[in-house]
């Protein structure tokens, strides 16, 4: 019976349900065709939505690849931090350089020309501003040569340095003839010197040292022979002489031999010079050249050129009594031989010496051996007046450390301290996956900004290199790449070195040893992540736009919830920003953000009188 009645009962509600279903269908076709008329309000806010969510692209740099744009959806937040410009005063501002900071520390071995960074309080929050008139740098190798007027204007190098050659004013631009208080007749002449005596044209040379750069003419003439120059100088008197060197498209720090070891790894270069460097290199048991021969490699050169020197031409033009210049030359000499090194050739205006390959073939024992177990661990350590001493080896005619290939053949070669186990956790195999891997990220990059490995982009940095691998895939007469390894991250410089790239020890906590605006591209690959919990992330990302030019590119490469939150700060920077997914695809957590910063100049207004 029950059956029976809920038969009859669906029999009858049949005819309703059926009526109430075309009834709806009714409505809601009557209903889209209203909206699709346009007179609806849907077609509206949809274009409205559309016109606020374009991507913007830039003139200059084609963001459109194939990667897909990552949307990030989070909860409602306030609106991102705005840093205001500060004020033009501080248009050449370094941080852990600073003139009126470094003159309350004592001037003996040039500890006030050291770093010395503010403290938390002293900071600046807002962004470092371009003098009025900015405009790109020449390209390569135009900029060799010449450098715009307004984006450095210093000329009191033109005059002080008039008749040396370093620079000249002309006009809207100064122009660089090559030449150098050692070598008036310009780098080239010389280089060829030198090059009589090292082998610089077969590949042997590639890495070198410049202590005490002037204007790094010395670097800059190397390029074009395929060594590249680390220099540095002080911020001094000479004013702006490091920035002339990277604004010329030519590798340099601010710094100094004081107490504090050099920012380098041991058995880094294969060449180091000093041209009228004035360093008192017999000064406190020899302690500075003890340690140009900690980063010297064995079997590498240091060239002296310039007091003491050929005294016996100079004497008076010096000012200096001819007994005390050769005393001075004869210190040099016995400091030398007591660290393994030979004098090659002297004439003129040069002296060339050369470190033994090994400890077997030294003629006398240093007296004084460093006791550290890691000649590697430098960063903000003082310097000692002890000898770095040389990895073993089994007979006298094997390099210490290990021998290098030449160049090119080295930027790819598994390098020594790899082969031989001295970096945790990497081994020959790991290193040619590392470099693969960077092969493939750097061909993602070039997709996503085609001009990346032009003259666009000279002066490039890897906020994180690792064993270098992006520097590598980059590897182009166009551009160089600083390899800044972090000091909390694995040690691994010692090993971009042996590949023949340069780079420095630095903590991302501080202020990096530049002038603004001296880098065209930054590559920060994992640094957020790495830093997220030592220091204030706000303050990494102003330190990047201090030293990065205007109209120049970032990429972040790192976890997708980090870069949301560099994303949300950098929104407030007068960066424009742009997301993308990983090259292997969106599930991949790891991501890419793309940054251009705008082009704007101080002095509009806008800026903190306090600089906070």
């Amino acid at each position: 019976m029950g059956n029976k009645h809920n038969f009859v009962g669906f029999k009858t509600r049949s005819p309703l349900s059926i009526f109430i279903v075309i009834c709806l269908c009714c409505f809601f076709y009557i209903l889209g065709a209203w909206q699709k008329s346009g007179f609806g309000k849907g077609d509206g806010i949809a274009v409205q939505m559309t016109k606020q969510t374009d991507c913007h692209i830039f003139p200059e740099l084609n963001f459109e690849t194939h990667h897909n744009d990552v949307e990030i959806i989070e909860p409602s937040q306030p609106k991102a931090k705005v840093f205001k410009p500060c004020d033009v005063k501080y248009t050449d501002y370094t941080p852990c350089q600073e003139q009126d900071r470094a003159m309350k520390f004592p001037r003996e071995n040039m500890i006030y020309r050291e770093r010395h960074c503010p403290p938390e309080e002293e900071k600046l929050h807002c962004l470092i501003p371009a003098p009025k008139g900015y405009t790109t740098p020449f390209p390569w190798p135009k900029g060799r040569d010449y450098v715009y007027y307004a984006n450095v204007p210093h000329k009191s190098l033109t005059v002080e340095k008039a008749v040396q050659n370093w620079v000249q004013y002309q006009g809207d631009v100064f122009k660089f003839p090559g030449g150098g208080t050692m070598f008036p007749q310009g780098a080239d002449a010389y280089i060829d010197e030198l090059a009589s005596v090292i082998p610089i044209a077969d590949g042997s040379v590639r890495t070198a040292l410049d202590t005490g750069c002037g204007v790094a003419s010395w670097g800059a003439y190397l390029m074009k022979r395929k060594v590249l120059a680390m220099s540095f100088a002080p911020r001094d008197n000479h004013e702006a002489q490091v920035q002339f060197a990277l604004e010329r498209g030519v590798p340099a720090v601010i710094g100094v031999l004081g107490s504090i070891h050099l920012p380098y790894p041991s058995r880094a270069f294969d060449m180091a010079q000093c041209s009228r460097c004035l360093i008192p290199w017999t000064a406190n048991d020899g302690m500075y050249l003890m340690e140009v021969d900690r980063v010297l490699r064995p079997g590498g050169y240091w060239i002296l050129s310039g007091p003491p020197i050929n005294w016996k031409t100079y004497y008076q033009t010096w000012k200096r009594s001819k007994a005390e210049l050769q005393a001075e030359q004869r210190g040099i000499e016995e400091l030398a031989e007591s660290l393994c090194w030979e004098k090659k050739y002297e004439k003129g205006d040069i002296a060339i010496f050369r470190k033994k390959a090994n400890s077997k073939n030294c003629r006398r024992k240093s007296a004084s051996i460093c006791e550290s177990k890691d000649a590697d661990d430098v960063w903000d350590k003082e310097m000692e007046a002890c000898k770095t001493p040389l990895p073993e080896v089994n007979s006298a005619n094997e390099v210490a450390g290990g021998e290098l290939k030449k160049f090119p053949e080295r930027l790819f070669a598994v390098p020594p301290r790899v082969a031989k186990g001295l970096v945790d956790g990497v081994t020959a195999d790991s290193f040619q996956e590392d470099n693969k891997l960077w092969k493939k990220h750097v061909n993602a990059y070039k997709r996503i900004n085609k001009l990346i490995g032009t003259t666009r982009y000279r002066n490039i940095m890897d906020m994180n290199a690792g064993l270098g691998g992006f520097a590598a895939a980059l590897e182009s007469p166009n551009s160089w790449v600083m390899n800044v390894v972090p000091t909390i991250a694995k040690n691994t410089l010692g090993v971009i070195y042996e590949r023949g790239l340069v780079g420095i020890y630095h903590d991302w906590c501080e202020g990096f040893s530049t002038y603004p605006r001296t880098y065209d591209f930054i590559h920060a690959n994992g640094v957020f992540s790495l830093y997220q919990n030592k220091c204030n992330l706000e303050d990494i990302l102003l330190e990047m736009d201090r030293i990065l030019r205007p109209e120049g590119t970032v990429i972040f490469r790192d976890e997708v919830d980090v870069l949301n939150k560099v994303k949300k700060i950098a929104g407030g920077m007068r960066w424009d920003t742009k997301m993308m997914d990983h090259e292997d695809g969106p599930l991949v957590p790891e991501k890419i953000l793309v940054v251009v910063k705008q082009y704007w100049v101080g002095g509009t207004g806008d800026s903190t009188p306090s600089g906070q």
